[in-house]
């Protein structure tokens, strides 16, 4: 069967575009292919700087043949029903339709529509122009002459070339003509930019990556990488050194070139008086080049690693001149703005107030930022205040849920004051990514607690789904609060999440709070820490903050709050293998200590694991069933009532009720000790008296108060599940 070469050949494409580039190209194409009736069997993407490039193997040489009836109207129809059938079917006249009969409906029309199969190159020739056209990328341009003309080629550089051959492996292969915007296709490509330019004929993959590796091109991303980074391994060892690994500048590094050539530089090492985190940041950001680090130590050297496109005549020694040069220059700037934080600010004077409002030491620099980001007023939302405003709430919410999660609140206060102070420094200024980490660095400079400097920097996290949460009591008081914060504030103002759109990143603020909670193990009653947020607006608590001018009754939202850390919840139970049926059976509106509901769900799941645990949900989903059945003609709650004892008159349904009169009192002692596998566990034990009841009783007994007595029995096994779970929500 024969195999697709594809390659798209253009300037640079930006390195963060070209994975998911390549693979849009992949599911482009084979959705074509699949849409017109071919098949393939196997299809893999391909991509460096200058190219996008598909390998399809095993394509169906023709589509098959097609035959589909279509019925149309009766013999006897009106005219412009019968005319109207021709259109749709495609016929010139009603003698190419056929005349079926039907005994009941009598003779019919029917068009049988013959496609014929067509050849997987005329399919392909087709479908390749509009692919190209109509390509994905989130940013492209027009290029040339041809810009000027409405409807000319977007793309994301200017399109150079298009290679397309489609062949068998034992045959000569053929170019699949098409053309887009004067670019032909054809079977040339074209190696390294610098060391083999000129034309390259290909006929299909295998000698496509041979010749493109004789041109200096390395076609497979994942070899580049693997390439880079042994290499960079090596050449740090040669040093005695240790490269720092960083898979993100990996990845970006792979796309930037084709012929990887790393090479070792080095800078002064008085610039290592920088913290490591601002050294690693201005090499990655400015010059996409590795540090490295001493392996006993851990502390990073005046060695990096630059990745070359190029094997220079002169081993490099040029290149790695000009970097460096680059980076030193980097480097200085970053290593004054790194002085310049540990210096006074010049307007200490008209710090005092603002000093005084938090309680701040203005002989210490980060509380001097803190002194300045309240004094200018920086605004964290029209409706919510300024940033001081916010950090003052903050602080309170953080002194509160301080006992709450094993953190002293004087500890959990002053980590929270100092907590957004980097905002203002020099080196946050320059580099946003080390806020947080640069507020830990300048609080340990100024002697305070280990526990509140760590705060500072981890009050931020989680940032992501497989980001670390802070496990240190003052650090998960303060995160806590800083995103009970967010998620109160924006829901008072009515600035929810809707649809695709979280400018204010609210779901992974609520996340962040369940993961908090979840992995240490954390009790938390949220309907009490939003109602102390909405205390803390009140002007006779608030020292510092101006009062949102919001009414009270309208700011209390909750309730709508609770459900959304819900929905959070249960993304992130069916992400950690939860069922979701378990989730809806556990999960009641009320609910607000999430760590309860986990536990019950994890008690739930074990007991449905268990044959006594699967055998009572299937009677007591079919008692729900008929007690649902029966309130259908009684009334929702009919037979809540109690049980009268005098007309229980069989065995099994009098061993049902004092069976679940002693599994309610131990399910209720269970719930009181909140021992949730306790009480699952107890209530498998009525799993016996609930088969044998549906053995021997009749429910809907023809003597009235009897069926009414013995559905109030099955309304009593229903309260008594509801306790832990509602049943009715399980599958199965």
């Amino acid at each position: 069967m024969p195999d697709l070469l594809l390659e798209l050949f253009c300037e640079e494409i930006p390195a963060r575009m070209q994975r998911k580039a390549a693979g849009d190209l992949r599911k482009a194409v084979t959705d074509a292919l699949v849409d017109a009736g071919l098949t393939y069997e196997g299809a893999r993407e391909y991509w460096t700087p200058r190219r996008l490039a598909l390998d399809i193997r095993g394509v169906t040489a023709r589509s098959a043949d097609i035959s589909e009836e279509r019925k149309g109207p009766r013999t006897d129809a009106p005219e412009k029903a019968v005319e109207g059938f021709l259109r749709g079917a495609g016929l010139a006249s009603i003698d190419e339709a056929e005349v079926r009969s039907d005994p009941k409906k009598g003779d019919f029309y029917v068009a049988v529509i013959k496609k014929p199969g067509r050849d997987a190159e005329e399919i392909i020739a087709e479908a390749m122009p509009g692919i190209i056209r109509s390509f994905p990328w989130p940013k492209s341009m027009r290029w040339g002459k041809a810009s000027r003309e409405p409807g000319s080629l977007r793309w994301v550089r200017p399109l150079q070339s298009i290679l397309c051959t489609f062949g068998p492996e034992t045959e000569e292969t053929r170019v699949i003509a098409f053309e887009v915007d004067g670019i032909v296709a054809g079977n040339v490509t074209r190696g390294h930019r610098f060391h083999a330019p000129g034309e390259i004929t290909v006929r299909r993959f295998d000698d496509y990556v041979a010749k493109l590796e004789d041109a200096r091109v390395v076609l497979d991303a994942e070899r580049r990488k693997d390439m880079i980074a042994t290499d960079a391994r090596n050449l740090a060892f040669a040093q005695s050194v240790e490269l720092v690994e960083d898979e993100g500048l990996l990845e970006e590094v792979s796309g930037l070139v084709e012929w990887p050539v790393p090479l070792m530089g080095e800078f002064e090492a008085d610039y290592l008086e920088i913290p490591d985190e601002v050294v690693r940041l201005t090499i990655k950001t400015n010059q996409k080049c590795f540090v490295c680090r001493d392996p006993e130590t851990q502390q990073l050297t005046n060695r990096f690693i630059l990745v070359a496109n190029i094997e220079a005549t002169d081993g490099g020694k040029e290149i790695v001149h000009g970097n460096g040069k680059v980076v030193r220059a980097r480097l200085s700037d970053a290593l004054h703005f790194w002085k310049t934080d540990q210096a006074d600010l010049p307007d200490l004077g008209e710090l005092k107030a603002s000093a005084e409002k938090f309680g701040l030491d203005l002989k210490k620099s980060l509380d001097q930022r803190m002194a300045k980001l309240d004094r200018l007023d920086v605004t964290f939302h029209a409706k919510l205040g300024t940033q001081g405003e916010r950090v003052v709430r903050i602080a309170r919410l953080a002194e509160e849920l301080a006992p709450k999660v094993g953190a002293d609140p004087k500890d959990a206060r002053r980590a929270a004051l100092l907590a957004k102070a980097d905002l203002t420094t020099e080196v946050v200024g320059e580099f946003p990514e080390v806020q947080g980490a640069m507020g830990r660095i300048y609080a340990e400079l100024q002697g305070e607690d280990p526990d509140v400097a760590k705060a500072v920097e981890d009050h931020y996290k989680p940032l992501g789904p497989t980001d670390d949460v802070p496990t240190g009591p003052v650090a998960i008081a303060v995160a806590l609060a800083d995103k009970l914060d967010t998620l109160t504030g924006f829901w008072a103002i009515d600035e929810k999440p809707t649809g695709s759109k979280d400018p204010y990143a609210l779901r992974r603020a609520a996340l962040g709070v369940i993961r908090i909670l979840l992995e240490n193990g954390i009790r938390l009653r949220l309907h009490t820490q939003m109602r102390f947020w909405e205390s803390s607006l009140a002007p006779d608590m608030v020292e510092a903050a101006t009062p949102v001018s919001i009414d009270s009754h309208e700011l209390y939202r909750n309730v709508d709050l609770l459900s959304f850390f819900h929905d959070r919840l249960k993304v992130y139970l069916r992400d950690s293998g939860a069922r979701h049926d378990l989730i809806d059976a556990i999960l009641s509106p009320e609910d607000d200590d999430l760590l309860i509901v986990v536990r019950k769900v994890e008690a739930l799941g074990a007991m449905l694991d268990t044959e006594a645990g699967a055998n009572l949900l299937a009677g007591t989903k079919r008692a729900l069933n008929i007690l649902a059945a029966e309130e259908k003609k009684d009334g929702e709650g009919a037979f809540d009532g109690a049980v009268d004892k005098s007309l229980l008159t069989e065995p099994a349904e009098r061993e049902l009720a004092n069976v679940l009169e002693t599994v309610s009192g131990h399910v209720d002692t269970h719930i009181g000790k909140e021992d949730y596998t306790g009480a699952f566990t107890v209530l498998a034990e009525l799993r016996p008296a609930v088969d044998a009841f549906f053995d021997a009783v009749m429910v809907n007994a023809d003597d009235k108060a009897v069926r009414a007595n013995r559905l109030a029995l099955l309304s009593s096994l229903r309260a008594t599940t509801r306790k832990l779970a509602d049943f009715s929500k399980i599958a199965g």
